[in-house]
C-alpha cells in the first residue's frame, strides 16, 4: 500500500458525536470537522458529510468563510503523489446520496491562516452555497484526529 493511501486509511471521522448536523431544505450536512494546524501553516482543511434527502440533485457551488481564499478541494493520488484539484462548478449531490468530504479526498481548503493555527475546541463558522438548497451556515470543529489501529 502506498505511504499516503496507508496515513489516510488510519484517519477516520473522529468527531462524529461531538458535532451537530445542520440542515436547509432536503439537504442535511454532517459533522463538520478540521484538524489542528501548526503556527506556520498557511492553509487549514476541514470535512464533513452532504447528504441530499431529496428527489432531485442539488450541487454544493461553494463554502464560504472569512479567510482570504476558501475553495472545495479533490485529492488525487497518482504514483504516490497526491494532487490537488479545485472543484470550481461544484459538487453534485445526487438525490438520496451521502457525499464525504474526508482526509485524503474532498475537502474544503481555508488559505491564509497567516499565523493563526486551528486549535482544537476552536470552532470556525462558514457558509455553504447551495444551488437548490440555497444558503446553510454551519460551524467547522477543530478536533485532534485519532489512529485508528
Amino acid at each position: 500500500m502506498k505511504p499516503f493511501a496507508l496515513v489516510a486509511c488510519l484517519f477516520l471521522l473522529p468527531t462524529a458525536g461531538l458535532t451537530a448536523d445542520f440542515a436547509v431544505g432536503d439537504v442535511v450536512v454532517a459533522a463538520p470537522y478540521a484538524l489542528p494546524t501548526t503556527s506556520v501553516a498557511m492553509t487549514g482543511a476541514g470535512y464533513f458529510t452532504v447528504t441530499n434527502n431529496g428527489t432531485t440533485a442539488d450541487t454544493l457551488l461553494e463554502v464560504m468563510a472569512d479567510f482570504p481564499r476558501v475553495m472545495m478541494h479533490d485529492t488525487t493520488v497518482s504514483d504516490g503523489i497526491a494532487t490537488m484539484t479545485h472543484m470550481a462548478e461544484g459538487i453534485v449531490v445526487l438525490a438520496g446520496e451521502t457525499v464525504t468530504f474526508a482526509l485524503g479526498g474532498m475537502h474544503v481548503m481555508f488559505m491564509g491562516l497567516n499565523g493563526d493555527p486551528f486549535e482544537i475546541g476552536e470552532e470556525i463558522p462558514a457558509t455553504l452555497m447551495f444551488e437548490k438548497a440555497g444558503k446553510l451556515d454551519i460551524t467547522f470543529t477543530v478536533t485532534e484526529a485519532e489512529l485508528k489501529e
